[in-house]
Parts: C-alpha cells; structure tokens; sequence
C-alpha cells in the first residue's frame, strides 16, 4: 500500500454524526422535541434551508455549531408552517432551541468520540487538514468543540469560493499539506462529494460509510469503507 503522509479529513458528516447524514439526525430531534411530519415535507424543508444558507449569510463567522442549528431549524420550521405541515405554535422558539440543542448535544458527543482518532494521529507526527463544504463558520464551531488544534490548516468552501464535489477544494488540501496527492489519505462520509473527487486526483480515501441521504443513493461496497474512525490508525499509522 502506498505509505501515508498526511490525512484531509471532512468534518460534517465524518467528524460529527459518525458518517451519518445530517438530515437523519435533525428527524430525530424534530421527534425528540414532540413534532411528527411526513417523509416528503421534512426533505422539502431540509432542502430549503441548505439552498437558503448556501445563497444569503444568515450563518457569520463566529457562530458556533448551536447558533447554526438554531438558524438552520428556524428556516425548515418556517417552510413546514408557509407549506401548511405544521401551525406557527408548533414553530415556535422553544421547539426550535429543543431540536437545535438536540442536534447540538449529539455532534458534541461524536466530536469526542473522533477527537480520540485525531489525537493519536497528532501523537503519531502526521499532519491533517479540515476540507469541509461550510457556511464559513467552521473555524468558530471546531474551536467550540476543541478541535481545531488539531489541523495544519482548514479549507473551507465560503471561504475559497470552490466546493465539493469540485476535486479542487481536495487540490487545495492537498497542496496545504505539501505532499504529493498518491501520500495523502482522505476520509470522508460521501461517496459523491468525498471519495469520488479525491481518488480523482490521485489520493487514498477512506469512506466512513452510513446511512446516507436517500436509500440507493450510493453503493453498498467498495473496499475502502470503513466503520469507524478508529480503522484510521490501521490504515495510516
């Protein structure tokens, strides 16, 4: 195997739901916090808000991962109240801050969990860099969850003005590690955004697969999947 000198890793997705695709765990805060919609509404809402946040800065740099939820939620319970799938009191701040606190308290505990992984890569004397499609508030949210020691640099696509699944944000990890593409390992939660664009330019991937964002919307094999971070140090180190 070719030896492994540097890691990009994603973060949302990978770092902070253990390769589960957001809208999952945001569904179950909706059902932790008492509100039931249906399959086809929530996909609508959750769509929206991503296209809403992608196109006007409602997310500014200093806002932590909480803050982010808040917006994020405020936007999808809005369009489920204009669609008529929910009434304005079941919108309201309270449900808000129940589902983001949710969301907040679950990405805290995976955090934790790969904060372990990327200790031991550190200890081990091998640099990493964050490559993330973001809001470009990322540095702000892994300052808050304590990781951001961890990178020699963060590629962040609002920031750079190039996003996955464009395999030039990887160039750009690639080029912050200083290392040729065939020595780096990236590891990330898509097959589409993630490991697709980097075998592109000739890296190694590791894909912490799970249940992504429609069933079938990705493969059911491929050998570099990987279950948990933990493998990381099996593969690289």
């Amino acid at each position: 195997m070719t030896e492994i000198k540097g890691i990009i890793f994603d973060y949302g997705g990978t770092l902070d739901s253990r390769g589960e695709h957001w809208s999952h765990v945001i569904r179950r805060g909706y059902a932790a916090a008492g509100l039931e919609v249906g399959d086809e509404a929530f996909r609508e809402a959750y769509v929206f808000a991503e296209r809403a946040l992608a196109t006007t800065r409602h997310i500014l740099p200093h806002h932590n991962f909480l803050d982010l939820m808040r917006i994020k939620v405020e936007l999808e319970l809005g369009h489920l109240v204009e669609g008529g799938h929910i009434s304005r009191q079941q919108a309201s701040s309270d449900t808000v801050n129940a589902i983001a606190g949710y969301c907040y308290g679950f990405a805290r505990s995976c955090v934790a969990e790969s904060e372990l992984t990327l200790k031991a890569i550190v200890d081990a004397g091998m640099p990493m860099v964050l490559v993330s499609n973001f809001y470009g508030n990322v540095q702000a949210v892994l300052a808050d969850f304590g990781i951001d020691s961890y990178f020699k640099a963060v590629i962040e696509s609002a920031v750079v003005g190039v996003r996955k699944p464009d395999p030039r944000i990887f160039a750009l990890g690639v080029e912050a590690l200083g290392l040729p593409a065939r020595n780096v390992l990236v590891v990330g939660d898509s097959y589409t955004k993630d490991i697709l664009p980097a075998r592109s330019i000739g890296c190694v991937t590791a894909w912490f697969k799970g249940p992504g964002w429609l069933p079938g919307s990705e493969p059911d094999t491929d050998p570099d999947i990987i279950e948990n971070l933990a493998q990381i140090a099996e593969v690289a180190l």
